[in-house]
């Protein structure tokens, strides 16, 4: 069985996602990366995937730089590199018979390079509907484990039932002290 790894467009899922995309737009860019970043670590619990979410130096220009955050690798190009480029490359040198790549992107001209390297493509929108369809089904698969634990922690006989019972209790307790 191949191995998941989903290499994620960063920026394009920010310009495609209307929550993060209206962040960027108010001038919260930084706090649309953290809460991409954030549903992302999400995500991947819930699918359990290896994730590679990319940014390009569009909007933070500098070096380029790589490092684990929510157990995700999180990596910057150099300025000079889009991130198109970087993830097309990473594409070829990961997808292998051991390794299956899905890339995130809507980005059209990037996904004939990415089918053309033997990965498949989501795009921005269907990963999102993915990402909301993932937490609803471990929020319900929660609920359901909820409710067998009551089913399992509650009494087998109804309030009147125990009632009673504790009544007759009292009352046998009562005739043992005469």
């Amino acid at each position: 069985m191949k191995e998941d790894l989903l290499i994620v467009d960063a920026y394009n899922m920010i310009g495609n996602w209307p929550e993060l995309n209206k962040l960027k737009l108010s001038g919260r860019l930084e706090e649309a990366r953290d809460q991409l970043l954030f549903t992302l670590s999400q995500y991947k619990k819930y699918r359990d995937l290896n994730m590679i979410v990319v940014f390009d130096a569009m909007y933070v220009p500098g070096n380029a730089k790589s490092f684990r955050q929510y157990d995700m690798e999180i990596i910057w190009t150099s300025k000079d590199q889009t991130a198109d480029s970087y993830i097309e490359a990473l594409a070829r040198q990961k997808q292998s018979r051991f390794v299956q790549v899905t890339v995130a992107t809507s980005d059209q001209a990037e996904q004939w390079t990415v089918f053309s390297a033997g990965a498949l493509r989501i795009p921005a929108r269907e990963l999102l509907s993915d990402v909301k369809r993932a937490e609803r089904e471990v929020n319900q698969e929660a609920k359901v484990i909820a409710d067998r634990g009551q089913i399992f922690r509650r009494s087998p006989f109804t309030a009147n039932q125990l009632l009673s019972l504790e009544k007759l209790r009292d009352e046998l307790s009562h005739r043992g002290h005469k």
